[in-house]
């Protein structure tokens, strides 16, 4: 049986391509890391691009920090099949470097489309460089765990986001060799089976 939201979400894959979107990044990668997951989840988690291990398996988050994100899923009774995962940018930067704003740019409009197609309820953003474009001029270190409700409406289309949940939370990778951070990361993620009751009201 055909899955309507998966062929969609292969042709940005494939429309990336053709477009040859950022072919700098593209000729220096092993794999285009898309997503991964439920394609009807009700959320998306966004990153800011992959690293080696992701761009050698061709899938996001799979490495130490992926490790991390899966604990904290099964903290909150989720699995990774329950969520959306994916990156803002869709090659590795060299070197695991941060992505230029222009790659974050060029990348943007076929991350919208995923989330059009996907229609979350909830976005979590992982790290300022995916919170940046969701709530720009924000701290992370000031807004971190705290839910925000955004307009989205990056189109006139039927389907376009009217509004969604924003949940700005620090990227699992900086976390990781940061206590401090680490507890306040998994504190945070405590709070979104208490979002996701709020909208079932």
């Amino acid at each position: 049986m055909s899955n309507p939201k998966k062929d969609s979400l292969a042709q940005i894959k494939a429309d990336i391509v053709t477009q040859n979107i950022c072919p700098d990044l593209a000729e220096a990668a092993t794999n285009l890391v898309m997503g991964c997951g439920n394609e009807s989840a009700d959320i998306v988690f966004i990153g800011e691009a992959p690293g080696k291990n992701e761009d050698l398996q061709g899938e996001p988050f799979v490495g130490t920090a992926g490790k991390f994100l899966n604990e904290m899923l099964a903290g909150v009774g989720l699995k990774r099949d329950d969520v959306y995962i994916t990156n803002i940018v869709k090659y590795r930067p060299p070197n695991n470097r941060d992505p230029l704003p222009a790659e974050k740019k060029a990348f943007w409009p076929f991350l919208i489309r995923q989330l059009r197609i996907i229609r979350p309820k909830i976005i979590a953003t992982l790290g300022r460089h995916s919170m940046e474009y969701f709530l720009p001029g924000r701290s992370i270190t000031v807004i971190h765990g705290q839910p925000k409700r955004i307009k989205f409406n990056h189109s006139s289309e039927q389907n376009s986001l009217e509004s969604v949940i924003i949940l700005p939370l620090y990227h699992p990778a900086a976390a990781l060799y940061n206590g401090d951070l680490r507890t306040t990361l998994i504190e945070d993620f405590q709070t979104i089976p208490n979002i996701i009751k709020s909208l079932e009201k």
